[in-house]
């Protein structure tokens, strides 16, 4: 799955599929889009190849331990993100900068208790308040693998 910056300076592709896609409707998450929330296809790093300059930009966050933000210099769009957790062995990367988002909904959305009202999620979607307690029953088995492996590395 291939995906780019807008103005194309920056071209990214996944040579995996995500190990899980995340719908954020924290604050932080929309004040940072300027949308209702995000979506992140979470892959390991390494699985990312690029083609361009990009550039990390630290940003804060609401746990108070901030995120590094993979930005085009040139048009300064958001790619994808690292959190302190794993740090740069997984990228958080934005859906939206697919040139075919609608490859990865959502698995599973998350800090819901801030969703905009307006947001109408499927009967069906997994749906937390704040973050998932556990990757059990959210995760598959090779995901939870795949993030062990990365983890281990």
């Amino acid at each position: 799955m291939e995906g780019r910056c807008t103005c194309g300076a920056v071209r990214y592709r996944m040579t995996a599929a995500p190990m899980i896609v995340h719908c954020c409707h924290c604050r932080w998450c929309q004040r940072e889009t300027g949308s209702a929330f995000v979506v992140n296809a979470v892959i390991e790093s390494e699985r990312i190849e690029v083609e361009g300059a990009f550039e990390y930009v630290m940003t804060p966050s609401e746990s108070g331990q901030g995120q590094e933000i993979i930005r085009c210099p040139t048009c300064r769009v958001a790619l994808w993100s690292h959190y302190p957790l794993s740090g740069r062995r997984s990228s958080f990367v934005r859906v939206g900068t697919l040139d075919a988002p609608d490859r990865y909904p959502p698995d599973v959305h998350i800090f819901t208790r801030s969703k905009q009202p307006w947001v109408v999620l499927p009967a069906d979607a997994k749906v937390f308040p704040d973050f998932y307690p556990s990757p059990e029953g959210v995760w598959t088995t090779d995901a939870r693998r795949r993030w062990q492996v990365m983890m281990a590395g």
